[in-house]
């Protein structure tokens, strides 16, 4: 007698059980963490470097001493310090009239999308004795400010991080305040802060 060939039987197999979500767990709840992070991460680290690190910064770069810091004035030229005479009991060092200090300048750079700064501090130095006079003038200064910003914020990271960046740099600004002054004012321009961060 012949046995009929086996024959499998075609059941479905069964849908694998979902694992069942944690009461009051929804999708909202686990993005919640991720979206917290997302939005007070860059706000913590802009708060950080604003109020902890530039002041501590700014404190170390005054304690070096060897360069008085000043701010560019609103429209008078700004006046020679003397040794000794500063706010607060500080030893400010003399600024001589054919210099000018650009203290604290930070921009951003090219191509990083906001991500990358340059800070910077530097003097201006020339053999005209009214050079600090023509740099601080009403009519000169936001001319002056605007030209130093736009050079360096056109600066890549990579045209920081080149082999002689600064030389290329201090060529550029005296090159242009030169030609926004009318005549050869600036001579050279020494850095004493150059951070990129």
């Amino acid at each position: 007698m012949a046995t009929p060939p086996k024959t499998e039987s075609a059941t479905a197999a069964a849908p694998a059980p979902t694992p069942a979500t944690p009461a009051g767990k929804s999708l909202l709840g686990t993005l919640v963490p991720v979206v917290l992070v997302v939005v007070l991460a860059p706000a913590v680290s802009w708060l950080v470097m604003q109020y902890v690190m530039l002041p501590q910064l700014e404190k170390r770069l005054a304690a070096a001493g060897g360069v008085a810091v000043v701010a560019p004035a609103p429209a008078a030229p700004a006046p020679v310090a003397e040794k000794g005479k500063g706010k607060k009991g500080e030893t400010v060092a003399p600024v001589a009239p054919n210099t000018y200090v650009f203290s604290n300048v930070i921009v951003n750079l090219a191509g990083t999308m906001g991500t990358r700064y340059l800070k910077t501090t530097f003097m201006v130095t020339g053999s005209d004795q009214k050079l600090n006079e023509a740099f601080a003038s009403a009519q000169n200064q936001p001319k002056l400010v605007d030209i130093t910003l736009n050079i360096l914020s056109s600066l890549t990271l990579a045209d920081t991080e080149e082999a002689g960046a600064k030389n290329i740099i201090r060529e550029k600004l005296v090159n242009a305040y030169n030609q926004a002054l009318g005549h050869k004012v600036v001579e050279q321009i020494y850095f004493s802060d150059f951070v990129v961060q």
